[in-house]
């Protein structure tokens, strides 16, 4: 191990642990004050500055190799070789003489397709999450372990925004050459996971494989289901289904073989957690679990959920086998049936509809929800949010390979798609009401069992979706958004513009077949 370290230009370490059990990665933390240990026995750490990814600090090494397969642009910014080898070599001369935390690991729980990973980390509680957030490999795997990618986390290294040529203090950088991720400057766990998620979107689609920023869960019956959408609009929530069971909560592949997830743990957010309300979360955090920016009352050790002094994006890292009714390894069948979430803050999208392939790839291109008024600072009406794919900070590649592979799956595995709003109803937010949970999940009930198979469905007019007329255990008047809302010209007008903003957001998108650009909304 120690020749490998010297290879990536790490001289001198002062030790070198690898693949340590959590209990000692919890133990090397405590012992170098990372963190501290809350009353159910989880580590919790304060990650600094950085409490959330830091979007302008991600880069790609631009390389002849590369160049015409990257979406360049505000999110695939570039990085020259001679820059990104520069701050590559500074990380480096920095870890030496320092004690460092090696693990490695999979992504991709089908081993037809799992990435063998070794992640470098400056810190105990990086290596923690990083052992918990991958999949472990077996002894006899370890055996003859060889990474194919490397990521170097070093958050203690703060680049020099003039002489490095970046923007700031961090830099994640993405080399798609000599495989390997640095993290620099950031604490936050998130970047190693989304680093190497955005890796599994450049790779997996060159080998056949469909990588998905969603959730997956499986029935008895064998069929898997997916569950597309941004934060707040119930992805964890819906596919946490106690008479299903749990493949994954954020990253998936489809391939010829089915569905499997990336990840070997799950990264939840916390805040305002409560055992009533999701206890599979709660009770997960525990010996061996990670917390990070949750404020902790020094004498009791219980965690405050409902603070946000640090941020809103309070996090828990632990393993997926923590979840009572999971799937070990975390693999499927091909899904039959595939969920966008949305939470409409505005209450004119219809509660459930039913999409073609062409409105599937529509929808999934623009990735819609909204900001609810209030949330945020600055924030006084609800703000439509749109994320490529669901999952637009992630992407490589052009949007369009990605809509391309979802109708090719829908067309091989004849998957039904269904988009389920879970936001407002009877009018927007501050005059309508959230749809009522018991309902949203009868609609999902009813997609994942194929009761909306048979029934009778009409086109929406403005938004171009097809909407069911009846739902087992839905009242029918709560299937047309136009019919609950009291002043129905108030509903049309705020139907069209919101569809407007649809139309706008897509226009950005160059190269798109007419057919799926003519299967959304229709704002006039």
């Amino acid at each position: 191990m120690k020749a490998y370290i010297e290879a990536m230009g790490i001289l001198s370490p002062k030790a070198i642990y690898r693949n340590l059990s959590p209990a000692a990665l919890v133990e090397h933390a405590l012992e170098r004050k990372e963190g501290k240990l809350n009353n159910t026995g989880a580590l919790v750490i304060n990650t600094g500055k950085y409490t959330g990814r830091s979007p302008n600090d991600r880069f790609i090494v631009d390389t002849p190799n590369v160049h015409d397969m990257i979406d360049w642009g505000s999110v695939n910014v570039p990085i020259s070789r001679e820059k990104a080898d520069k701050i590559y070599d500074k990380m480096c001369a920095y870890m030496q003489n320092r004690e460092l935390f090696i693990v490695d690991g999979f992504v991709g729980a089908d081993s037809e397709y799992a990435l063998p990973i070794r992640v470098v980390c400056e810190n105990a509680a990086s290596a923690l999450f990083a052992t918990q957030a991958f999949v472990r490999p077996s002894k006899a795997e370890l055996e003859s372990f060889e990474p194919k990618f490397t990521v170097l986390a070093a958050p203690g290294f703060k680049c020099d925004p003039d002489r490095d040529g970046v923007n700031s203090e961090a830099a994640i950088i993405l080399d798609f050459e000599k495989n390997r991720v640095t993290v620099a400057c950031s604490m936050y766990s998130g970047e190693i996971k989304k680093g190497m998620f955005s890796v599994m979107n450049f790779l997996m689609p060159q080998r056949g494989v469909f990588p998905m920023h969603c959730s997956a869960n499986i029935g008895s019956d064998g069929n898997s289901a997916l569950f597309f959408g941004l934060s707040g609009t119930g992805k964890t929530t819906l596919s946490a289904d106690p008479n299903r069971w749990l493949i994954g909560d954020d990253e998936h592949g489809w391939s010829d073989n089915g569905v499997f997830n990336f990840e070997g743990g799950c990264y939840a957010k916390c805040i305002n957690l409560s055992k009533e309300n999701e206890p599979e979360i709660w009770n997960a955090i525990r010996f061996g679990s990670l917390v990070e920016n949750v404020i902790m009352d020094e004498d009791s050790r219980v965690l405050d959920f409902n603070d946000g002094s640090l941020t809103e994006n309070t996090r828990t890292a632990y393993p997926v086998e923590y979840i009572p009714n999971c799937v070990i390894p975390g693999k499927g069948g091909h899904p039959k049936t595939v969920i966008f979430l949305t939470a409409d803050a505005f209450g004119v999208l219809p509660p459930i509809s039913k999409l073609t392939k062409d409105m599937a790839k529509y929808h999934f291109v623009s990735g819609y929800t909204s900001k609810l008024a209030g949330t945020e600072r600055g924030i006084k009406e609800p703000q439509a949010t749109f994320s490529t794919c669901f999952g637009a900070p992630f992407l490589p590649m052009h949007p369009s390979i990605y809509a391309e592979m979802l109708g090719k799956k829908i067309d091989e595995y004849g998957a039904n798609v269904f988009l389920i709003n879970t936001g407002w109803t009877g009018g927007p937010y501050g005059v309508g009401s959230r749809m009522k949970i018991k309902y949203t999940r009868a609609m999902v009930t009813a997609a994942l069992e194929g009761a909306l198979n048979d029934v009778e469905y009409e086109l929406h007019p403005i938004f171009n979706v097809y909407v069911p007329k009846t739902c087992p255990n839905v009242p029918d008047e709560v299937l047309n958004p136009r019919a609950v809302w009291a002043d129905k010209e108030a509903y049309d007008v705020q139907a069209k513009q919101l569809a407007g903003m649809f139309v706008k957001n897509f226009k950005k998108y160059t190269n798109m077949p007419e057919s799926i650009i003519n299967a959304g909304p229709k704002a006039e």
